[in-house]
């Protein structure tokens, strides 16, 4: 469990990290803050640097939970994912978000529900969001019988090929691993509407993984991973006062500064992890209240 005392969070069970086969490779809350104002929307609806939220729906969320993996892929059990799948349920139905959940997917019956899901009309919709819960090494996610591009999936939502997405926010939260380094952490002393225009197919994509490229991502045995915990939190806590990127970065310092790896394992024990948000965003986007 993660180390108590000090200002770090206190957990139940064992951490564990999110990867392939990783024993074959080595030996084997802050509160969040709050702002006087909430953001007041009708005074933005046509703010060309802001997102339009007055659409009738939120959007779809789409989660995947990966759990239980086949036993030829050697690929461990994920305990205390479901309590990341029940944590983003709630806290995007809570956002006003059409939840689409699935358990334990394959990897053609991941790709089919990314596809079926780009295909539907998003008219309607302000935004989409998709939590990706499973093992992974750098550029991959796994499905219960093996691993798939990420780009392969995320490309279903570009542009050229979801049409009803175009100039939206595409949100992909990615808890996995990207690799099989451990962060040992360092001491530090505490110091325009109506128009047309041609937009890269490539944008309004945000991709936040829980950890930095090439490091193993932690999950707790009993709570959950580090990173859906503090991701939930923050955007429980700072939406509709606090835009996106805002957030993200509470979700990083959250991340980065109260939790620390308590393993069985020699070596694996006392170790960080900071998550990582690449934005291909072109506007502010705040969650409506």
């Amino acid at each position: 469990m993660s180390e108590p005392g000090g200002d770090r969070d206190a957990q139940s069970g064992g951490d564990t990290v999110d990867a392939l086969a990783f024993f074959s490779k080595r030996q084997d809350a802050e509160p969040a803050g709050s702002l006087k104002m909430p953001i007041s929307y009708k005074a933005a609806d046509h703010d060309p640097y802001r997102y339009r939220m007055d659409y009738p729906c939120m959007g779809t969320c789409l989660i995947i939970n990966n759990k239980n993996f086949d036993p030829h892929t050697n690929m461990s059990t994920r305990n205390g994912t479901d309590v990341d799948g029940a944590t983003a349920i709630k806290c995007f139905s809570d956002l006003g978000y059409k939840i689409r959940f699935a358990n334990d997917q394959t990897v053609s019956q991941i790709k089919q529900l990314m596809l079926s899901v780009s295909q539907e009309d998003h008219s309607n919709n302000a935004s989409f969001v998709c939590v990706l819960l499973s093992h992974g090494d750098e550029g991959v996610i796994f499905g219960t019988d093996g691993f798939e591009k990420l780009e392969n999936l995320t490309n279903y939502f570009k542009g050229d090929r979801c049409r009803s997405l175009v100039g939206k926010p595409k949100l992909f939260f990615i808890q996995a691993c990207r690799g099989s380094d451990l962060d040992g952490g360092i001491e530090t002393d505490s110091i325009s509407e109506g128009t047309s225009e041609r937009i890269p197919v490539e944008a309004d994509f945000l991709y936040a993984f829980s950890t930095a490229p090439g490091y193993y991502s932690w999950r707790n045995t009993s709570n959950g991973s580090w990173f859906i915990q503090a991701l939930c939190e923050m955007l429980h806590g700072c939406s509709g006062e606090l835009e996106l990127m805002q957030i993200m970065t509470r979700v990083n310092r959250k991340v980065a500064t109260h939790f620390e790896s308590s393993s069985n394992l020699p070596g694996f024990s006392g170790k960080k992890q900071i998550p990582c948000i690449v934005s291909m965003l072109t506007k502010d986007f705040y969650f409506p209240v």
